[in-house]
């Protein structure tokens, strides 16, 4: 019985039939930059095509050199680029999958010197002010757009993207506040669409009719004197006779003060920007952002929000989503969580891309589907992230596992991460794990914490001990005061707090533990209230903004304070793209931050502590303390006293922050190992 039959239905085009409604959605990976470029993007995209997504839009590829993201950055303007595409283009094909080319010029937002816009204003994430391209320069991008595109064609793919969202070039020419031309490409609605519908025409014309031609429009900049909404009506319709196949939508600039895709997003948030666009053409739309499960996907198929989906990141985790999806699996579907912490981060930060969930994602090369050569018995102790990652993994090779857990439920750390607000997501990577270790035969043993002469005398021939962290207790005159708890006895609902709490370290812990006690995020549940909390205006009268940032706190009663050691601000080592997030809200709800503490004691009277010479004491109910892990070895060190050979993995092995990304690689690449 096919449960999506919306999502699964085929899209015929005449020249071009998608399989299905599954879009893979443009992601920068940086894999250009990493040894064997080609192999691992062929790798990449292949794995997706295997796993039956519909269509493959590529990383950008800048058009020329001034639109490059970096000096790094992927461009193809010249016939002695063509043979990697061919390469790629055949691999895609040769699964049944379909590919097009994402043109992006990124305009101000290059990293580069010689970076331009329509007219000469910096990007405030930029440090490079853009030179405003003349009336020559225009007319020589617009062929150079025309000539990516030809170049995309004889390569093999089945069509290209016009990136015309997210703040980048084409985006800059459509909004008011970064053109202020006073030419034909500026000043009117007419004028500022004029340069994205004469790309798309030239593009038609380079390449044909028989030739997929979608375009990225922004359906709701998110930055004040961004596109209206009536602009963004009159944009579609003009790019729709300008020749285009397929309209995709984009989500916010780069820039914006809000979030569009972290965890903290609900799903499906933005699907009111794209209805707004579908009901303005007769072309498909393609829905994006924060669509991360097949039920979803159809039903905003069903329900006429958008002709197709597109889902980025959830094509990281699993690249065969759409295959589990028609085969009636959609509980084996390696989530996408959202948490950006392998993907974007490492891309913003100058690194090659990959997923907290899927860590073969960008690195498919250096891993075989092939089964283990000899299979063994092998005992895994502690079902946190590495625990399951390597039981599934191991598992799968055929090896026969045994995975013990002392608690009464599998999960570790996770089952703390998953109750603070905006990090639900979590429950669905628990969801995976638990369905993955039933389906593959792996021994669940909970509630057992076994010891090492349970493990001599089973005979295993293989020992994996993830059996985690625990909490760092600091030496503190009065840390064994009843005020004073820890993150595990707060997120685990163990122990309650009052009123006026004092959180020691401000490493993600910390920041957890202090929006775990300012309450449930509402706007991580409800698309209405996340609106409402970031001051988004649905009507997009002026570029989607209320007002810039947060809006005012609601009223909470418990007031919390965070400490650290360092005199660096605080959250200074949270994700690139999400820790921002998290310190707008907590500063919306009043948490007030202290660097530079040396921390003296705790006592009946609260919290004493020394900033900048002064002793100080904070009067508070409860000191959470959040001051770093160490591993649980004892375990380990029985073993290897008694000469045992065996693995350590996760926060076993390492115990800085908690890093479920790292322990999840750490244990998938021994599984393929052994």
């Amino acid at each position: 019985m096919n449960r999506y039959p919306h999502l699964l239905a085929h899209l015929d085009f005449g020249f071009l039939r998608l399989r299905n409604r599954i879009v893979m959605g443009a992601m920068h990976t940086r894999l250009e930059t990493l040894d064997r470029p080609v192999d691992r993007l062929v790798a990449f995209y292949a794995a997706r095509a295997r796993g039956e997504t519909g269509l493959i839009l590529t990383g950008g590829f800048a058009p020329n050199l001034e639109g490059r993201i970096d000096a790094e950055g992927p461009l193809l303007c010249d016939d002695s680029q063509l043979d990697e595409h061919r390469a790629i283009c055949a691999a895609v094909h040769r699964e049944g999958g379909h590919i097009a080319l994402q043109i992006l010029h990124t305009g101000r937002y290059a990293k580069l010197p010689e970076c331009v816009a329509p007219s000469a204003i910096r990007s405030r994430i930029n440090r490079y002010t853009p030179r405003a391209l003349s009336a020559q320069d225009i007319r020589r991008t617009i062929d150079d757009f025309a000539r990516t595109a030809q170049l995309a064609r004889e390569a093999g793919y089945d069509g290209v993207e016009i990136m015309g969202s997210e703040g980048y070039l084409i985006n800059e020419f459509t909004a008011p506040v970064t053109n202020q031309r006073d030419d034909e490409y500026g000043g009117s609605i007419a004028n500022r669409c004029r340069f994205a519908e004469e790309i798309v025409g030239a593009v038609r014309r380079a390449c044909g009719d028989d030739f997929l031609l979608v375009y990225r429009i922004s359906s709701i900049d998110l930055v004040e004197g961004g596109t209206s909404a009536d602009d963004t009506v009159e944009l579609a319709r003009r790019i729709e006779s300008a020749g285009a196949s397929i309209l995709n939508t984009g989500i916010g600039w780069h820039e914006a003060p809000v979030p569009t895709i972290a965890a903290s997003v609900p799903r499906a948030a933005w699907s009111f920007a794209v209805r707004r666009v579908k009901g303005t053409v007769s072309i498909p739309v393609i829905a994006s952002n924060r669509i991360n499960t097949p039920e979803l996907a159809n039903a905003l198929l069903a329900d006429g929000t958008a002709d197709l989906v597109s889902m980025a990141r959830p094509l990281l985790a699993d690249p065969e989503f759409a295959k589990k999806a028609r085969e009636g699996r959609a509980d084996e579907i390696a989530p996408c969580i959202a948490c950006n912490q392998s993907c974007l981060d490492l891309i913003f930060t100058q690194r090659s891309a990959s997923c907290l969930v899927n860590p073969r994602a960008g690195h498919e090369i250096e891993f075989s589907d092939a089964p283990a050569e000899a299979h063994r018995r092998v005992a895994v102790v502690g079902a946190g992230p590495a625990g399951m990652a390597f039981s599934v993994d191991a598992a799968a090779r055929g090896h026969s596992v045994t995975l013990y857990e002392a608690a009464d439920a599998i999960g570790g750390q996770l089952n703390l991460a998953r109750v603070v607000p905006g990090k639900g997501e979590f429950d669905e990577l628990l969801r995976y794990f638990r369905v993955r270790l039933q389906r593959l035969g792996v021994e669940l043993k909970l509630g057992k914490r076994v010891d090492a002469d349970g493990l001599v005398a089973d005979a295993f021939e293989e020992i994996v001990l993830a059996t985690g962290v625990t909490p760092r207790v600091p030496e503190l005159p009065g840390i064994d005061h009843p005020k004073v708890v820890s993150y595990v006895d707060v997120l685990s609902g163990r122990k309650s707090v009052g009123q006026r709490v004092a959180i020691i370290g401000a490493g993600g812990i910390g920041f957890d533990v202090a929006e775990y006690l300012l309450g449930d995020a509402e706007e991580s549940r409800s698309p209405g209230n996340f609106l409402s909390a970031w001051n988004v205006d649905p009507s997009a009268r002026n570029g989607g903004l209320d007002r810039d940032g947060m809006s005012p706190a609601r009223p909470t009663s418990r007031r919390v304070y965070m400490f650290q050691r360092k005199r660096d601000k605080l959250g200074a080592g949270l994700g690139k793209t999400t820790g921002w997030i998290l310190k707008a809200r907590l500063h919306k709800a009043g948490v007030e931050m202290t660097s530079g503490a040396q921390y003296t004691a705790i006592d009946d009277d609260g919290l004493h502590y020394v900033v900048d010479g002064e002793a100080r004491v904070l009067p508070v109910d409860n000191v959470v303390i959040c001051a770093g892990q160490q591993s649980e070895r004892a375990l380990y060190d029985e073993l290897v006293s008694r000469g045992i050979r065996l693995r350590l993995i996760g926060g076993a092995d390492v115990a800085a922050e908690l890093d479920a990304a790292r322990a999840i690689e750490q244990a998938v690449r021994l599984a393929a190992a052994i």
